[in-house]
C-alpha cells in the first residue's frame, strides 16, 4: 500500500524584514526555510503506519515547488519516507492554496495511495484549505485537525479523533482511501540520523511538470487561482499609556479615551 504526505517548504521571517519592490512579498533575504513544522508530525505519523505494519508500505512525500524545496524532502527521506516527488513549471508560479490542491489530486490520482496524510495547516500562511481542498477535488471522505487516528494499513475504514473548539474532540469512522489532516502533537517526530542524512542525500527525487500529470495552464498558477496576494503591508507600531490612580480615576480616564477616539474616528 502507498502513503502520500504532501509537505512544503515555509518562511519564517527574520527579526528585521523588508518588502520585497513589487509590495507583494518579503524579500527573500530576510526569510528562512524549512519543513512546515505540520507535516512533520503527518510525516511521523505515516512512518509509525509502515513501522508497525506487516506488508510492505511506501511513503511518499510530494511538494509543490521550485528546485530549492528539494531540501525538504531529502529531510522527509532522511526521517522515513521511501520516496520524494516535486512537482513545478513556470505555469504554477503564484497558485493559491487551491490551485496548489489541483496539482496534489493529479499527483495522487497517479499514485493511487490509500491514504492522504497532510499538515492541517501552513506555518507561514496558515490558510488550512489545501488538505480539505485535495479531498474535495478527490471527493474522498476526511476529518481535519487529527490528533489522534486508529489505522492499519491495508485497513478498509480508519478511526480518527479530530479536535474541536474548547478542548473537544469526536471520534470519527470513515472509508478509505480518505484525507486526513494532522494537527500538532499527534506523535512525537524522530530526529533523522547523520546516517539517513547522508543516505537522504544520495537518493533520487521524481520531478514532475504540469503537462506530465495533464494539467491545463488555466487550472493552476494565477490564472487557476481565486485569490492572489495585491499588496502587502507591514504594520504601524502602536503604542501603550500606564493609567494611574484610584479605580475611579483610572474608569474616568478609560472613557474619555474612548470618547476622543470616537471624535477621531467622525471626524476622519
Amino acid at each position: 500500500m502507498k502513503i502520500l504526505v504532501p509537505v512544503k517548504r515555509v518562511a519564517a521571517l527574520e527579526d528585521d524584514f523588508r518588502i520585497r519592490d513589487d509590495g507583494r512579498d518579503v524579500d527573500p533575504e530576510d526569510l528562512n526555510h524549512d519543513l512546515n513544522e505540520w507535516d512533520n508530525f503527518s510525516l511521523e505519523q505515516a512512518v509509525l503506519i509502515k513501522e508497525a505494519a506487516a506488508g510492505e508500505v511506501q511513503v511518499i512525500a510530494a511538494t509543490v515547488g521550485p528546485e530549492v524545496c528539494d531540501e525538504v524532502l531529502r529531510a522527509c527521506l532522511a526521517k522515513g519516507a521511501d520516496r520524494a516527488l516535486r512537482v513545478w513549471g513556470d505555469a504554477l508560479a503564484g497558485s493559491d492554496p487551491v490551485a496548489i490542491a489541483r496539482v496534489l489530486a493529479s499527483v495522487v490520482r497517479r499514485e493511487e495511495p490509500d491514504l492522504v496524510l497532510a499538515g492541517a495547516q501552513s506555518a507561514d500562511h496558515g490558510h488550512a484549505t489545501t488538505g480539505i481542498a485535495l479531498s474535495a477535488l478527490l471527493n474522498w471522505p476526511h476529518v481535519a485537525v487529527v490528533v489522534g487516528l486508529k489505522y492499519g494499513a491495508g485497513d478498509a475504514r480508519a478511526t480518527a479523533t479530530r479536535e474541536l473548539e474548547g478542548g473537544m474532540t469526536q471520534e470519527v469512522d470513515l472509508a478509505c482511501p480518505a484525507v486526513l489532516t494532522i494537527q500538532l502533537g499527534i506523535n512525537k517526530p524522530r530526529y533523522a540520523s547523520l546516517r539517513a542524512i547522508k543516505q537522504a542525500a544520495a537518493k533520487p527525487i521524481e520531478v514532475l511538470g504540469p503537462d506530465e500529470l495533464g494539467l491545463a495552464s488555466a487550472d493552476v498558477g494565477e490564472a487557476g487561482s481565486a485569490s492572489r496576494v495585491r499588496r502587502m503591508l507591514i504594520p504601524e507600531k502602536g503604542s501603550a499609556q500606564m493609567i494611574e490612580g484610584t479605580a475611579q480615576q483610572k474608569a474616568q480616564r478609560l472613557a474619555q479615551i474612548v470618547r476622543e477616539f470616537r471624535s477621531e474616528k467622525r471626524a476622519a
